[in-house]
């Protein structure tokens, strides 16, 4: 296979993975959501820390569903966060993301 072959494979299969994991994280916000729809519970996210230059920022969001214990999640966008809460407030709850 010709390096311009393998460069190509392995973009298209890097291509998919991060589209895949796209889908996979999208689906946490998701899932909560209709867990707390279930439970009939409130579902709010909240911006606890905000640092880093704008090239490259840092989220820290909690999580607060009804009246249980908020969760945290990080990451460099406000989506990434949300998501990194979402699927921390799902695990302890026991619910596989």
């Amino acid at each position: 296979m010709a390096m311009d072959e393998r460069g190509k494979a392995f973009e298209s299969k890097w291509a998919h993975d991060a589209e895949m994991r796209f889908k996979v994280e999208a689906k946490r916000n998701r899932a909560l959501g209709e867990w707390a729809a279930a439970k009939k519970c409130s579902l709010s996210y909240g911006v606890i820390e905000q640092s880093g230059p704008d090239h490259a920022p840092h989220f820290v969001i909690e999580t607060r569903v009804g009246t249980h214990p908020p969760e945290r999640g990080e990451g460099g966008s406000k989506r990434e966060a949300q998501r990194a809460a979402a699927s921390a407030f799902l695990r302890k709850q026991g619910v596989d993301v």
